[in-house]
């Protein structure tokens, strides 16, 4: 299986599960150094994890390195697209340039990786395919237009793969994360109002963990999720249905 931006963050608490679950793990990211790191952390728990490192907008050479890893394992069951980036800032000063690096990373991405990922399934007969939105592709905050177009984007492609790709054995299915504790949300986690905002806001009264995603896309990579396909699984303790104080 490939996890795309898994070096860190959500998607090495993606790899980490599946890992565990006895799956060959292709650790992805640009920087090949922090792939290594990542993969050598992994080897150490007893997980099979090999280096996959890549741009996932680099198109062609992404694609590549995709059909690269189903040659080397003889095959390719499980493809997670959650490498992601951002631009904080308010839409009548975001520039061209800023809006599709952020469609590019995530939406342009999921099409042209999940076609690539989808074609190999196909041959097979069998797959899983799941994306990394966000509650942010259902809601919104301010200066963070692109961020939620594109993974609103997403949402809207997993139903139509999945209503194509069903028929060939492959489901697709996304997990729409709330505010989990990571690296990259480390800011946030530790400004006292939004912290609180956060608590306030969310029915269970806390943050996300890493490994709370990492089971969810367990799940939907399972046979227990079989029949689970078209669907955006929110992860996100009860936030976006709760109107908060």
């Amino acid at each position: 299986m490939i996890v795309t931006g898994s070096s860190r963050g959500l998607g090495y608490a993606i790899a980490h599960a599946l890992g565990t679950a006895g799956a060959t793990v292709a650790i992805n990211s640009r920087n090949a150094d922090k792939v290594d790191e990542a993969c050598a952390k992994l080897v150490t728990e007893g997980i099979n994890a090999v280096p996959l490192a890549f741009d996932v907008a680099d198109g062609d050479n992404a694609v590549a390195a995709i059909n690269r890893f189903h040659d080397e394992q003889g095959g390719l069951d499980i493809f997670v697209h959650n490498a992601g980036n951002g631009v904080r800032k308010a839409f009548l000063e975001q520039s061209k340039d800023e809006w599709l690096s952020v469609i590019d990373t995530h939406l342009t991405a999921a099409f042209e990786l999940g076609q690539a990922a989808g074609k190999l399934m196909a041959a097979a007969g069998k797959g899983r395919i799941i994306f990394t939105t966000s509650i942010m592709g259902s809601v919104s905050r301010a200066s963070v237009s692109s961020y939620c177009t594109a993974k609103g984007g997403m949402n809207v492609l997993t139903r139509s793969m999945a209503t194509e790709l069903g028929p060939l054995g492959i489901t697709v299915n996304g997990i729409a994360p709330g505010y989990i504790a990571t690296e990259l949300t480390a800011p946030l986690h530790k400004d006292p109002t939004f912290n609180a905002y956060v608590g306030r806001q969310t029915p269970v009264g806390r943050w996300g963990e890493p490994e709370e995603i990492g089971w969810a896309a367990l799940y939907l990579a399972s046979d227990a999720a079989g029949y689970v396909n078209g669907h955006v699984l929110t992860v996100d303790g009860g936030m976006t249905i709760s109107l908060g104080t």
